[in-house]
């Protein structure tokens, strides 16, 4: 069962090195710890975005970012997989739905451009989207 979060391109559910960038950009702050050309390179894939760009018209500039954040240590990239361990907590179990309780949901993409998804915290804001600067919206799981 897959879950309808407005993503509009990908086969796995969005840009996925925009969803990693925006994973990444959640758990360091300050450009992901790059110097030189990285946070120039960040600031303008965000910046592009923000002015309406599809992901897919960047890919340019991800190649870039890449490089550097390569070049700077991280061994994955902008790879969807992880060669350490999430930051703790890490992955949270999502909430289960019963008679009685609230409808289940989980929280994405506030524009629905990249495959983000993360469980909702008790009555915790939502986390915010780095790129977007916008909080992640609400998804009703189906």
């Amino acid at each position: 069962m897959g879950i309808e979060t407005g993503v509009r391109s990908g086969p796995g559910g969005g840009h996925p090195r925009l969803g990693e960038l925006c994973r990444r950009l959640a758990d360091s702050p300050g450009s992901l710890g790059l110097e030189g050309r990285g946070p120039r390179l960040v600031e303008s894939i965000t910046s592009a975005l923000r002015s309406g760009r599809s992901p897919d018209e960047l890919d340019d500039l991800f190649d870039e970012l890449e490089e550097e954040l390569l070049a700077a240590g991280h061994s994955a990239g902008l790879g969807s997989y992880r060669t350490t361990p999430p930051p703790i907590p890490g992955y949270q179990q999502l909430p289960v739905a019963a008679p009685g309780h609230p409808a289940l949901y989980v929280l994405a993409c506030p524009r629905g451009r990249c495959g983000r998804v993360e469980a909702p915290g008790d009555d915790a804001p939502p986390p915010a989207c780095r790129v977007f600067d916008q909080p992640l919206r609400t998804v009703p799981i189906r």
